[in-house]
């Protein structure tokens, strides 16, 4: 489907002469690597939602922080929006471009600055690889703790502007839990510090502000994150369940005995058989569901945990629960839930990926009501979780060349979205509001809290040009729409409007 911004803006947003832009840009940044041909604009039209696009106006690659500046100003001075992309690994249309405006890609900013092993950090570029900075870190018995699925190829700059997670955020935080300081560059060129290397920070605390702004409020330029020492020992449990009700249950239990795992995770019947498939990693293909439940630490803690946390899935009702034998089944009972979303797409022809949160106390009731939804819609989901944080990932499977497949896919989600919120979770964990949840935003928050968010936006960003359109609804517009969740589809918020 073809998601495009009405660019008549109305008086909001001047329309924009691309060739004098264009030829602006190429006096401002000689050298600097500026695609505007259709044909080279085209790879850039989408994030990994790739359901909505738009092809952007022009991209511009720089290679320094001068030039990040240098455009930033020329497009405040002109009223020319700018979307900042990393990798574009994002699954919610947080870097969707715009027709009328500039797409900036950090992709060249990908050098990691300095290790300091003995202060456990590191200073990075945004374009850095998440993986990459454990891999550097590795020598020193260091790494870098939040992991996200896509983390071989997903930007520290693109985590800290969605407050990524992963499978381990449990015990050890998301992104802003983990980042010490960040460099920005703002709409009018400006360069600011956020955080420090101390472990505080006097004033507001402007660097939790920023993390997971998604783009909203400036342009990461520079990451600084804490490096953890690499656990002494790591085990894996994974236990099977007859029903995915049991096994949410089980969560709550773990936790309510005291045990805080490395990272606790749930996949249902279908995600299961379809990583089994793809990865061979030794999943019970006839279970309803399983956990897997990872236990790190001192030799001795982690012996004692895994002997409390059997105790529990048994009481749970487990059917079965297996310690991966050695590091390498360790792996592989990890590498078949990292590799869930790719292992589901090859069993539909699409899959809309969901991101909800919810209390752990709720996951038994969610699951009936997913269930529930996925046979009013006829369109099957797939169950994958971070069970330990109540974050979930529905896949919803559809074929997008069958009419009105799509169209049903997202209703179901957002009604995924509005259950959520409906027992006091979130319309999302770690992908990010974006352009897909925007209409959600009326389902979560009051009209107070938005006028705030609007504050905030108007404080870094009063002309709006920076990603606008995401993450935020106009008030008018949650108004008209009577402040409930509409069809993903047809977007309540189509101008580009000032904040």
């Amino acid at each position: 489907m073809n998601i495009l911004y009405d660019e008549r803006v109305d008086g909001v947003l001047p329309k924009v002469d691309k060739a004098s832009l264009i030829k602006a840009l190429e006096a401002a940044l000689p050298g600097v690597q500026l695609l505007h041909a259709r044909e080279d604009l085209k790879p850039y039209e989408c994030d990994g939602l790739s359901a909505y696009r738009t092809t952007p106006m022009a991209v511009v690659l720089p290679n320094t922080i001068e030039q990040v500046q240098t455009l930033m100003r020329l497009c405040h001075e002109r009223n020319v929006p700018v979307v900042a992309r990393g990798a574009g690994t994002g699954l919610s249309g947080g870097a969707l471009p715009l027709e009328q405006g500039v797409l900036l890609v950090m992709a060249k900013f990908n050098r990691i600055l300095e290790v300091d092993p003995d202060a456990r950090r590191a200073r990075v570029q945004p374009g850095v690889r998440n993986l990459a900075i454990s891999q550097a870190a590795n020598p020193y018995g260091l790494y870098y703790a939040p992991d996200p699925s896509s983390q071989i190829a997903c930007s520290i700059g693109g985590n800290v502007a969605e407050n990524a997670g992963g499978v381990h955020c449990l015990k050890y935080g998301l992104t802003v839990h983990n980042i010490l300081k960040v460099d920005i560059v703002t709409i009018e060129g400006e360069r600011l510090t956020l955080g420090s290397e101390a472990l505080d920070t006097p004033g507001f605390d402007l660097l939790a502000l920023f993390t997971g702004s998604e783009g909203l409020l400036g342009v990461v330029v520079e990451v600084t994150v804490k490096l953890l020492p690499k656990p002494q020992t790591a085990k894996v449990l994974m236990a099977s369940f007859d029903s995915i009700e049991k096994a949410g249950r089980a969560v709550g239990d773990i936790i309510a005995a005291g045990i805080i795992p490395g990272g606790l995770e749930m996949m249902d019947n279908l995600s299961i058989r379809a990583a089994e498939d793809f990865i061979h990693a030794g999943y019970p293909v006839d279970a309803e569901a399983i956990l897997l439940c990872e236990l790190d630490g001192v030799e001795s803690d982690v012996h004692a945990d895994c002997d409390c946390v059997r105790d529990v899935l048994a009481r749970a009702g487990a059917t079965e629960i297996r310690l991966a034998r050695d590091e390498a089944e360790r792996q592989k009972f990890w590498a078949g839930r990292k590799n869930a979303f790719p292992a589901v797409g090859r069993i539909s022809p699409d899959y809309y990926c969901m991101d909800g949160t919810i209390p752990r106390r709720a996951l038994p009731g969610v699951l009936k009501g997913i269930a529930d939804l996925s046979e009013h819609y006829g369109l099957r989901v797939a169950n994958v979780f971070h069970a330990g944080d109540g974050n979930m990932h529905p896949l919803i499977l559809f074929d997008a060349n069958q009419p009105g497949e799509l169209e049903r896919a997202e209703e179901l989600g957002g009604k995924i979205l509005d259950l959520c919120v409906e027992v006091g979770g979130s319309i999302t964990g770690e992908h990010g509001v974006g352009r897909e949840k925007i209409n959600s935003m009326c389902t979560q928050f009051k009209p107070d809290e938005l006028t705030l968010f609007h504050a905030v936006k108007k404080a870094f960003d009063e002309k709006g040009l920076l990603n606008p359109g995401k993450n935020v609804p106009t008030l008018h517009r949650c108004a008209e729409f009577g402040g409930m969740h509409v069809h993903h589809g047809k977007l309540p918020f189509p101008e580009l409007e000032r904040f």
